[in-house]
Formats: structure tokens, C-alpha cells, sequence
């Protein structure tokens, strides 16, 4: 086989068929955080999310305007900096050999559409040990709220019962925020090192192809999200939706939550679509649950 001539213009059309395959594969596969994330792009090293958890409100305008702060809180998410990256031999592209490698970055761009899952859902998972913008565990019994006079009432959006029973999660995803937020500073990027001046090419006789992102994920709005692991039954769900119902902002208003999501491992799966998918109990009488909230089994949770 006749050795293929490596010129600026080949190595240009492989960058862009690999490019070609990455963005094929960023677009396979099941994202489970949209609905549960707000995105946020970003615009320095960090952000801080001073205004986490304050109301705003009408009220009768008497007199002068009364300015309502956004800055209690000094919660910051930083941006991290995350990369994949594979050399390519240029002896394969000399012998004609590169194509074959379109499947590996495919898969880097399924890898790169999951990173966000990934990074998301063990945030959720440390959510009884990582703390929110009040100080305090994202899922705890014990969340200061304080009503119209200034008195402090605890506040749970964590059921924890001893057992080691695998967690499920209830949101309300209908909001302007969200319980979580995807931060990005730089979205995921297909970029090469592949011209003989490159030093991996003039070392290793390697060029060089990677995806980097600069981005993270922080916990949001600790009143929209619940956590049980108590058995996932109807009473139990309801107690649950009940409690979270009654949560309240800091001036007393309620905060009108509505769960619109139930997120489950796959060991409950079967339990959470007899309660919600199912419009009928055992074929006979309706279920008042049914479709009660959106069921998503999600992986990153086992």
C-alpha cells in the first residue's frame, strides 16, 4: 500500500471529520439533569450566587420604594477545568489507517454529553454532607426559615430512616430556579495538537486530539428538592409531598412547590411506575397517584 502524503490539508480534513464524529456523539444518549439544573454561564474563574434563597414581593407602595437586598449569602460555585484527550500515531495516517478511528471519538462526544450527569448526580448523591448557601447540608432536617416576625422554624427536605434503603428524590422543576445549577465557563471543545511543529508531533510522532471544558455543578434551591429512603409507598410519597408543599420563604409567603419530578435508581423502578404509571390499582380501583409526577429512572443513582 502506497504511503499517504501527510499535508496541512489532510491533517485539516481528518480534524474535521474526528470533529464530525465528536459532535455525533454529543448528541446520543439520555440526559437526566436538564429538567433538575438551571444553566448558568459564567463569566470569571467563579460566580457567587449571593441572592440563593431570597423572596421578592408586592407590596403597597406608601412612601418611598423599599429596595429588597439580593446579596445575603456568599455561596460560590467555581469553575473547574476537565479534559479527554488520544494521540494518534502518525504512522496510521500515513498508512491510510485513520478512519478507523472514527468510533473513538464518537465516543468521546457521548462521554462529553454525559459529564454533566455524571458530576450532577454525585453532587445530589453528597447532598446530606455538602453544604447549600444556608450553611447547611443541601438535604437536612434542619433548615433555618424564618417567617413575617423574624421567628426561625427548622425546616426538613431530607428523610433519613436507618436501613441503608436506596435514596429517592422529588423535585419541583417547574421554577424560574432550580435545585441544581450547571455552571459553564467554557462549554465542551474539540481541539488538536496535530501539526508537525506541535511538540507531541515532533516528540512522539503523535497528534493529538482532546475535548476541555471549563464547568461545574453547585446546588441551588434546597426547597425544591427532597430526599427519602424511607420505602417508596404512597404514604410515604404523599407525607412527603405534603411537607413539601407547606415549605415557605423567609417572609412567611408560600412558596406555591408543586413536585413535578420523582427520580429513582433502578432498584425502584418497578415500585415508582405502579404508583405513577399506572392508572389503574391491581386492574380495579383508579389510582389517584397516576402521573401525579413525571418518573425518571436514573442510572447515576445506583
Amino acid at each position: 500500500m502506497p504511503k499517504v502524503t501527510v499535508s496541512p490539508q489532510l491533517m485539516s480534513a481528518i480534524y474535521q471529520g474526528y470533529k464530525t464524529m465528536f459532535n455525533a456523539g454529543l448528541a446520543m444518549g439520555d440526559r437526566f439533569w436538564t429538567d433538575l439544573a438551571m444553566v448558568v454561564p459564567s463569566g470569571d474563574s467563579q460566580e457567587v450566587y449571593g441572592w440563593l434563597g431570597q423572596s421578592t414581593g408586592f407590596r403597597k407602595w406608601i412612601g418611598d420604594r423599599i429596595v429588597q437586598s439580593l446579596m445575603s449569602y456568599d455561596f460560590t460555585i467555581k469553575n473547574e477545568h476537565y479534559e479527554n484527550t488520544v494521540g494518534v500515531n502518525r504512522d496510521q495516517i500515513e498508512d491510510d489507517k485513520y478512519g478507523l478511528l472514527g468510533v473513538v471519538f464518537k465516543q468521546m462526544g457521548v462521554d462529553a454529553q454525559q459529564h454533566p450527569d455524571t458530576l450532577i448526580w454525585e453532587l445530589i448523591k453528597a447532598g446530606t454532607a455538602t453544604l447549600c448557601y444556608d450553611k447547611k447540608p443541601f438535604f437536612a432536617a434542619d433548615h433555618p426559615v424564618s417567617d413575617a416576625k423574624g421567628k426561625n422554624t427548622p425546616t426538613a427536605n431530607l428523610t433519613n430512616e436507618a436501613g441503608g434503603k436506596p435514596f429517592w428524590y422529588v423535585a419541583d422543576n417547574s421554577k424560574v430556579l432550580k435545585p441544581v445549577i450547571w455552571q459553564t465557563r467554557k462549554d465542551y471543545d474539540f481541539v488538536r495538537a496535530d501539526a508537525p511543529t506541535d511538540s507531541t508531533v515532533f516528540m512522539r510522532n503523535e497528534a493529538v486530539y482532546g475535548i476541555d471544558a471549563r464547568v461545574n455543578a453547585g446546588f441551588g434551591l434546597w426547597q425544591l428538592m427532597q430526599a427519602s429512603n424511607q420505602d417508596l409507598t404512597a404514604a410515604n410519597f404523599k407525607a412527603l409531598r405534603t411537607r413539601m408543599r407547606g415549605i415557605k420563604a423567609d417572609n412567611g409567603r408560600p412558596l406555591t412547590i408543586k413536585p413535578t419530578h420523582i427520580y429513582v435508581p433502578t432498584a425502584l423502578e418497578s415500585a415508582a411506575e405502579l404508583l405513577f404509571n399506572r392508572d389503574r390499582i391491581d386492574g380495579g380501583s383508579s389510582n389517584e397517584l397516576y402521573n401525579a409526577v413525571k418518573v425518571v429512572v436514573c442510572p447515576y443513582l445506583d
